[in-house]
């Protein structure tokens, strides 16, 4: 088991030092600096107040909805429906945000809890399916994305507003936005959503390592065959992981809603936070904590590639590919372990 944990650990730090060597020799490739590229990608990321609340701000949603990802894989589930639940999680917080006077203590956590049950329930239909009739959830959550995207258009268009393209803002008792913050970070877009993030990824771990309801889910995701002979209710815990997996994800939207933004626009296409997601619970070995910190890893490498043009003259869709290659490393992580393996055997 020790091993194992050691693999989990040294692997992902592997891909992303490959990926970043990787990303250095295409930069040398088209006659780029890679050293003043990765510099000014870092001083973009962390070169000032302004650029650090920026790279947090960037980091919260990451977390939440890579931890909405590496839940369901932690139950045997792909949920790729990321995407639209974040989608539906953003539309709710900001409907309740726009539409119920309350005090902060009671307007803020509902459209936090709203949020998350919107996602849940967008997690719900595709967990049922699965459940019940044997449906791929791949297939079901794909469907539910562009569902999500063109429903929530209509919604702002034709319920929330009079034919604008822009909700109203969130009342100030629905906000996550914190004036204090912006002027410690020289007004970025900073806000208290990160302490949500953080809290949900406590949730996770102990849901999943300390109670009978995380050992059941997990014991699906490794043999469902044989959790099912144990007596365990497969199909309960295949629903119950995608309505958590979704609620995570409606969550990251809310962070959206009420913090980023303020208010919720309509989408000519996805916003990608749900699909990155993926890749932050891969790089995470969809651990709560290993997903923290890849989440924290993609937030530098995103906002930090705006300063690459600027500082270094490197495209920053360059990141994009440091990103693919760190990606493609953990999809081919046996490569590493067996060649980790076969140092250690020669060292005995």
């Amino acid at each position: 088991m020790f091993a194992n944990r050691m693999f989990n650990t040294v692997v992902p730090v592997i891909s992303v030092l490959l990926g970043l060597i990787a990303g250095a020799i295409i930069m040398l490739g088209f006659g780029y600096n890679p050293i003043k590229g990765y510099a000014a990608l870092l001083d973009g990321a962390f070169g000032n107040a302004y650029f650090f609340g920026e790279t947090i701000r960037q980091v919260t949603p990451y977390i939440l909805t890579g931890l909405a990802v590496a839940f369901a894989f932690r139950a045997g589930l792909f949920n790729i429906g990321a995407e639209g639940q974040v989608i539906v999680g953003w539309l709710a917080a900001v409907w309740v945000g726009t539409t119920i006077e309350a005090p902060m203590i009671i307007h803020l956590p509902i459209a936090l809890i709203v949020a998350a049950l919107a996602g849940g329930l967008w997690g719900f239909v595709p967990g049922l399916l699965k459940a019940k009739l044997g449906v791929h959830e791949v297939i079901i959550t794909i469907m539910m994305n562009y569902i999500a995207l063109y429903l929530s258009n209509h919604l702002i268009r034709n319920v929330l507003t009079d034919k604008q393209d822009t909700t109203d803002r969130v009342a100030e008792s629905a906000s996550l936005a914190s004036n204090w913050l912006m002027e410690l970070t020289s007004y970025s877009r900073l806000h208290w959503g990160i302490l949500v993030a953080l809290v949900a990824a406590a949730f996770m771990w102990f849901l999943l390592e300390k109670t009978t309801t995380g050992f059941e889910l997990r014991s699906v995701g490794y043999n469902r065959h044989a959790s099912e002979y144990a007596g365990m209710k497969v199909g309960k815990n295949i629903i119950l992981a995608m309505v958590i997996s979704g609620g995570f994800a409606g969550l990251a939207g809310a962070m959206e809603g009420l913090g980023t933004f303020g208010y919720m626009p309509t989408h000519a296409a996805f916003t990608n936070i749900g699909f990155d997601g993926i890749a932050v619970a891969l790089l995470g070995g969809n651990a709560a904590l290993g997903t923290v910190i890849a989440a924290f890893l993609f937030g530098i490498l995103k906002i930090g590639a705006l300063n690459m043009p600027t500082g270094a003259g490197v495209p920053g869709e360059l990141v994009e590919i440091v990103i693919a290659l760190i990606i493609f490393f953990v999809a081919s992580s046996y490569i590493i372990r067996w060649v980790l393996l076969r140092f250690k055997k020669e060292g005995n």
